[in-house]
């Protein structure tokens, strides 16, 4: 058993190592990133085919998809004019920098102002492994039910911003959206909460307004004095 938790331990700080060495890249190529992670059926792909369809007059936007098989979500977003790449884990449950990093080598995805990492889906593994990204984004549909920021607590106390996702349904489905949004704020005070609806719209300008200041404020941050 110590055997097993030291290769572990090794693995996890070997990509911890290349997350840094990939932050300093996109911090040198001014490069926004966000790591998505939710769980499956969240909303993930639809959101970010709404996100690159709007910032991608005025921005340049990347999409690594991480899945267990398949190029399905790879294939929805460079239907759309963006360049995607498409790891397929084959059954492991989350992504990491070491993926990451040969993704970028083997598809030009950069230079790009913004590089979206769809994690595969789960609350759970993904939450543990740096990427390189500036911010985590955890996207919680109101489908799953209200319970599930206190079930799963350390993917949303670590997000810097949490989306409700799929509110067009809040009509339909017994989600206490003031409940949910208590204790987001309960375990994490300074993180952002919005509500979207990729079906209608709603929530899309002020997520993409958002991603486009927090651009601006890595380019500012990194430029030369």
């Amino acid at each position: 058993m110590s055997q097993v938790v030291t290769v572990r331990r090794r693995a996890l700080e070997a990509s911890e190592e290349r997350a840094q060495q990939l932050r300093r890249a996109f911090a040198e190529s001014g490069t926004l990133v966000v790591n998505i992670i939710s769980s499956p059926g969240s909303g993930k792909t639809t959101l970010l085919e709404a996100t690159v369809t709007r910032l991608a007059a005025g921005h340049r936007c990347a999409v690594i998809e991480g899945d267990l098989a398949t190029e399905r979500d790879a294939d929805r977003i460079r239907a759309l004019g963006v360049p995607a790449h498409q790891i397929l884990t084959g059954g492991a449950c989350h992504l990491d920098a070491r993926q990451i990093e040969a993704a970028l080598g083997v598809t030009p995805l950069l230079p790009a102002d913004l590089l979206f990492i769809e994690n595969v889906g789960n609350l759970i593994c993904p939450t543990t492994y740096d990427l390189g990204e500036d911010f985590k984004v955890a996207v919680l549909s109101v489908a799953e039910g209200d319970d599930k920021p206190f079930k799963y607590p350390a993917i949303f106390a670590r997000a810097a911003i949490t989306i409700i996702s799929k509110i067009d349904l809040l009509p339909y489905l017994p989600f206490n959206l003031s409940v949910v949004e208590e204790q987001l704020r309960a375990l994490n005070p300074g993180g952002v909460i919005l509500r979207v609806s990729a079906a209608t719209g709603v929530g899309l300008d002020t997520w993409c307004d958002l991603l486009t200041e927090r651009l601006g404020k890595k380019r500012l941050a990194s430029a030369p004095v």
